[in-house]
């Protein structure tokens, strides 16, 4: 009895055990990854991709770009993917964070927009434009009115730029940083507005055929502006994670980026490897 006793209760230890693991190789494969925006085709293409090889996605919507690094630091969510590399080192090194770039996926070039001038150059003197707010793209959209030909920036711009760093301003414009999903909004009250590539896109412009000025996504210059799917450094390695990057660079999604960015974006294959001196 005592032997028949034993037998039955090791066989419950063991059914449990099993269960456990067979439950934490299923967690194991159910991947948060934090966005700033959902509804493209491209994430239903990944995560029914990603579904057929046994990996359930996840994704967490936060509001603005300050939130998912942080609740990527806390644990809150495995990835994140909504950003370039630029705005990662930037966070990443005010706020003392542990986050790795794990792959590239596309880059969005930004645009000019104006819903009264039809080029940059018609743009009258004293005109206000309004630029997004957070320190990166504050930066890449000075580079931008730069390039058109609106302004003139100091030798010792950087990444980290702001109107302050205007060496130039022939025209005396009035350049208002504003919360980037905004900036579409405002286009009735200003003289024309620099606008984030999927940001244009929510809004309804084809990017580089309702701009007036666009980005050229091939200047060795663009590619601090590559996004890129970030993680923590110890998670770097992890296999599941490095599947994911995979899927997002195939070409089923490229097709689904095309369709969802009216072919702004562009879809971006190279290593990370091959980007460490951009990164460092």
């Amino acid at each position: 009895m005592k032997k028949a006793f034993l037998l039955v209760v090791l066989s419950i230890i063991s059914m449990t055990l099993l269960s456990a693991c067979g439950s934490s190789s299923a967690e194991s494969k159910k991947v948060t990854i934090g966005v700033t925006g959902t509804d493209g085709k491209q994430w239903e293409v990944i995560k029914e991709k990603a579904a057929e090889e046994g990996i359930e996605i996840e994704l967490v919507e936060f509001s603005d770009y300050t939130l998912p690094n942080q609740a990527l630091a806390n644990g809150d969510i495995d990835l994140n993917a909504f950003q370039h590399i630029a705005f990662l080192n930037q966070f990443k090194q005010e706020h003392d964070l542990n986050l790795v770039p794990i792959g590239t996926t596309l880059i969005a070039p930004m645009g000019l927009y104006s819903e009264k001038f039809a080029s940059p150059d018609e743009i009258p003197d004293g005109s206000e434009i309004a630029i997004p707010n957070d320190p990166t793209n504050q930066a890449r959209a000075l580079k931008l009115l730069q390039d058109a030909g609106l302004l003139t920036l100091s030798d010792d711009f950087g990444l980290f730029g702001t109107p302050e760093d205007i060496a130039d301003n022939p025209k005396g414009l009035k350049i208002t940083p504003i919360v980037a999903q905004q900036t579409p909004r405002v286009l009735k009250d200003v003289a024309a507005s620099v606008i984030n590539n999927g940001i244009a896109g929510q809004a309804g412009f084809v990017p580089n055929e309702d701009s007036i000025f666009f980005e050229d996504p091939d200047n060795e210059g663009a590619k601090p502006y590559i996004n890129i799917i970030a993680a923590r450094e110890e998670d770097k390695d992890n296999e599941v994670y490095k599947r994911i990057v995979e899927i997002h660079q195939s070409e089923a999604v490229e097709e689904a980026i095309i369709e969802d960015t009216n072919g702004g974006s562009v879809v971006v294959r190279t290593p990370i490897s091959e980007l460490q001196d951009v990164i460092d």
